[in-house]
């Protein structure tokens, strides 16, 4: 059974940052394997921050967090993280860890093509 769980979520300041992690288990990081951060703020619909593609690393980000979040992976210990810098109020969001197979779930990302969901961590940025 595929289960991701999400830490490091905290209250910060805006300008500030955050690194949110995500340990997988269950889950095969092969060639096909893409992981991605989603997040989710009340009364608006969950969106893909930033996606990765396990076996070349490609990353894919959302106009919103390009040149503030990084996501990267650790395969030998099946990790993936979300550097967030710059943080601004509008980043305030459950954030949430997921995966799935294929390199159309890592540039699309979108919701639905993803099957494998954590519980989410919370950011919060105050001004």
């Amino acid at each position: 059974q595929v289960q991701t769980a999400e830490s490091g979520g905290a209250s910060a300041q805006a300008g500030g940052s955050l690194r949110l992690s995500c340990a997988v288990s269950g889950y095969s990081f092969s060639s096909t394997s893409c992981m991605g951060w989603f997040r989710q703020a009340p009364g608006k619909e969950r969106e893909g921050v930033a996606t990765i593609y396990i076996h070349h690393g490609a990353t894919y980000y959302a106009d919103s967090v390009k040149g503030r979040f990084t996501i990267s992976r650790d395969t030998a210990d099946n990790m993936v993280y979300l550097q967030m810098n710059n943080l601004k109020p509008e980043d305030t969001a459950m954030y949430y860890c997921a995966a799935d197979y294929g390199l159309s779930a890592c540039v699309r990302r979108l919701r639905e093509d993803f099957s494998y969901w954590g519980q989410g961590t919370q950011v919060s940025v105050s001004s």
